[in-house]
């Protein structure tokens, strides 16, 4: 029987980063992930945008969360070896009047992220405007592809992987410890995205999944050194590819990409872009996001050593590391967790 402090269950952004925190204070670990090709992770743009919504406001914890997000994944790069985050600008071009005076508002109110745009015409080589444009600056963007390919090929090397899809039909909870056939453990955290929302024993927690499309498309006369938005984004992939999306939809059959979301942003690229592209890629992902917009983060009242690390939402890219950090404090025996993260809050929920 192979035995391991740890337990850990996908290795999304949140499963890759609670291992990474895990090495750090040196408890053991395995994690067990099947590299499900429709995952959330997996398709992220990966940017971390400080603020939010048609009102322009900060996002949740923004000020503590970028800091941490910057030291943790240039730590994490220069382990790995490779750049996983650069910092950069979203150019907002303004689809409506009332996004114009939404930022012209906010820009006054919170200098430190907006900037009015002086020169209207600076962009209009590559694409179409009316009403100007402001910068939301700094932004950062993150590697996800990279980051999750390259923490996976670290721990194949050190055998910390199992390839194979969690079952949990062969869990046997005989706490304190979590035997999964011959592994035993004395945590078991559950990072597996939208599974989560029908696992037996976080399954009352409010979910509120979504599912999100997005493109890949080439564009080879847009530099890549910044984020374009007009409602939709374009976002820099790889080289001359930008990823282009995303879309919100609360009601859906499949996690399939659709035809009528390659049409509407078909046409929202006609109108938007003055140069020539190509459509490369169509891709479909089903987000775990939650009813409160706050992540699912902590220890189940009823099993003190199973907990979860979920419902990141469109914002994994900032919460991943820095709840990951505080969980992995917790089970080294020290540290605590956010309170309007951590799913005591739902306590009552969870234990009927």
């Amino acid at each position: 029987m192979e035995k391991v402090d740890v337990l850990i269950v996908g290795q999304g952004l949140a499963g890759s980063w609670l291992s990474w925190w895990l090495d750090r204070t040196g408890l053991s670990y395995r994690v067990m992930d099947d590299a499900d090709p429709s995952s959330a992770s997996r398709h992220a743009a990966g940017l971390i945008n400080p603020v939010t919504g048609r009102r322009m406001v900060k996002t949740w914890m923004i000020d503590e969360l970028m800091p941490f997000a910057w030291r943790a994944y240039q730590d994490m790069g220069g382990f790995l070896q490779t750049n996983l985050i650069t910092e950069t600008s979203v150019i907002d071009f303004f689809p409506n009047v009332q996004m114009l005076q939404a930022f012209q508002k906010r820009s006054a109110e919170e200098p430190s992220y907006l900037t009015y745009g002086q020169n209207a015409t600076m962009y209009n080589t590559w694409f179409r405007y009316d009403l100007g444009w402001g910068v939301i600056h700094p932004c950062y963007l993150v590697q996800t592809e990279k980051l999750l390919f390259t923490w996976r090929s670290r721990l194949l090397d050190k055998g910390s992987l199992r390839e194979e899809e969690f079952n949990m039909d062969k869990l046997v909870v005989r706490e304190p410890v979590y035997q999964y056939e011959d592994l035993s453990a004395r945590y078991i955290i559950f990072c597996d995205g939208k599974v989560s929302a029908g696992n037996k024993f976080f399954e009352k927690l409010p979910f509120a999944l979504n599912k999100g499309e997005g493109l890949l498309v080439e564009i080879q006369e847009i530099p890549q050194t910044t984020i374009f938005k007009k409602g939709m984004s374009l976002i820099p992939w790889k080289d001359h590819v930008f990823w282009v999306g995303s879309s919100y939809q609360w009601e859906f059959s499949d996690d399939q990409p659709s035809e009528n979301f390659l049409r509407s942003t078909e046409n929202w690229m006609k109108n938007f872009l003055q140069v020539p592209y190509k459509i490369v890629d169509h891709f479909a992902a089903v987000r775990p996001a939650t009813l409160e917009r706050r992540p699912f983060v902590g220890f189940h009242p009823q099993y003190a050593g199973m907990g979860i690390l979920n419902g990141l939402g469109t914002k994994g890219c900032s919460l991943a590391p820095y709840f990951a950090a505080q969980l992995a404090e917790i089970m080294a025996g020290r540290g605590v967790i956010d309170p309007l993260a951590d799913i005591k809050r739902f306590r009552k929920i969870l234990l009927k």
